[in-house]
């Protein structure tokens, strides 16, 4: 019987170099998360009648929100005890370490900053069309883990396993794919209800759905991953999927209120 032939993935993180400045993969794909967003959220803002103007310090809370909270998701998430005792390391962002779950809690917060002094840009009107692009934002990132060969999932025998040279030369389940593109029908998801309603979204719909799928989809991948976390191998769930339960739960809760299935709480 002959032994199957894997897909072997050994492409350097770095685009080019000059001196001891690189471009990398996954720099470029943060790039455009943010690029192919603002055109977006510019398209949205037009066709809904709000000032341009406000695209680029929405964006800008944005990025501060999505860079500092995975980071630092990434550091009492992930690996606390090492991070509270060297507190001066979490700054060390060139050495990798974001956390989408952390990620996530920091748009929140910056998106709330952003929305309070906005009289005709409520905070749940910028979550649900923002939520959109972000969808996609997720499928670049995942696609610039691939890039740098990390995330990787566990050993399989699959036909479509990958061999990821760069870490090992065992087979194993390439779990950023699954969740990039997981992550791009999600978003598609998302632009067709948009488009449903016309703009016109109820209340929290696009936002509960955001969470519902997104995090949804994350626990399924979690099964297929590589533990992450510093601790709690012995866990029957990892750190990723205990974190993605309230976020499911909140974003259910936000579809069915939208869907007006249950009464709002008054």
């Amino acid at each position: 019987m002959m032994e199957p032939t894997y897909f072997i993935w050994d492409v350097s993180p770095e685009i080019t170099s000059i001196g001891p400045l690189s471009l990398r993969w996954y720099s470029l794909c943060f790039m455009l998360t943010f690029l192919i967003g603002l055109f977006i959220m510019r398209i949205i803002f037009k066709k809904e009648g709000k000032k341009l103007a406000d695209v680029d310090p929405l964006f800008i809370h944005m990025m501060a929100g999505t860079a500092i909270g995975a980071r630092l998701g990434h550091c009492l998430f992930y690996d606390p005890l090492y991070y509270l005792s060297n507190p001066i390391d979490i700054l060390k962002v060139w050495e990798g370490g974001l956390a989408s779950h952390g990620g996530a809690i920091g748009i929140l917060i910056a998106l709330w900053l952003y929305a309070r002094n906005r009289k005709d840009q409520p905070l749940m009107w910028v979550f649900d069309r923002l939520v959109i692009p972000s969808a996609l934002g997720g499928f670049f990132i995942r696609l610039g883990n691939f890039f740098n060969s990390e995330i990787l999932g566990t050993p399989t025998d699959v036909s479509w396993a990958i061999i990821f040279k760069r870490y090992d030369l065992v087979p194993r389940h390439p779990t950023m794919l699954y969740e990039s593109f997981g992550y791009l029908l999600i978003f598609l998801v998302l632009a067709w209800v948009y488009k449903h309603y016309d703009g016109k979204i109820p209340e929290g719909l696009t936002f509960g759905l955001f969470f519902l799928l997104i995090f949804a989809w994350r626990f399924f991948a979690e099964f297929y991953k590589m533990h992450q976390a510093a601790f709690g191998e012995e866990m029957m769930l990892s750190m990723g999927q205990i974190l993605s339960i309230p976020a499911i739960l909140m974003g259910g809760y936000f579809v069915i209120k939208a869907l007006k299935i249950i009464p709002a709480p008054k």
